[in-house]
């Protein structure tokens, strides 16, 4: 078995590990044994091979792993208008049904109607608002 597939596994090993991890530090460490596996390729000594890893584990550990962070920790753009309502709780005025209902909501009066259209979701009750669609609000009941 050729250097550069071991190479390749390792790329591929380190990956998928990424993925369970979400760090971008495995990732980066993937792309390094990838093109490590270019240079095994193209006939690269043992030692020059190593020095390949090296270099780009620790460019991509540098210098692309801050950047990536910055951008997953970004935080959450602001939401306006009907976006802004989904997530909040509500109080049913009138029974929901899959056809009708009447749900208190930031202080306004909105018809409802639940996610399930099976559910029928009594008066009195809280709820969540899943989505809006339209004027309508696709609620769920909070247990």
């Amino acid at each position: 078995m050729g250097e550069w597939v071991i190479w390749l596994i390792a790329a591929v090993v380190l990956g998928i590990a990424e993925i369970f991890t979400l760090t971008a530090a495995l990732g980066m460490l993937g792309a390094a044994a990838l093109i490590t596996a270019g240079s095994a390729a193209i006939g690269l000594p043992l030692p020059a091979q190593l020095a390949v890893f090296a270099v780009a584990s620790a460019a991509g550990v540098l210098l692309v792993r801050p950047a990536a962070r910055r951008h997953m920790l970004r935080p959450e753009s602001q939401r306006f208008g009907v976006e802004a309502l989904i997530g909040k709780s509500a109080y049913v005025l009138q029974e929901v049904t899959g056809h009708s209902g009447r749900i208190r909501l930031n202080g306004e009066e909105w018809t409802a109607r639940p996610y399930d259209d099976a559910v029928v979701i009594t008066a009195g009750t809280t709820v969540d608002v899943m989505q809006i669609s339209g004027s309508t609000a696709i609620v769920y009941p909070r247990e």
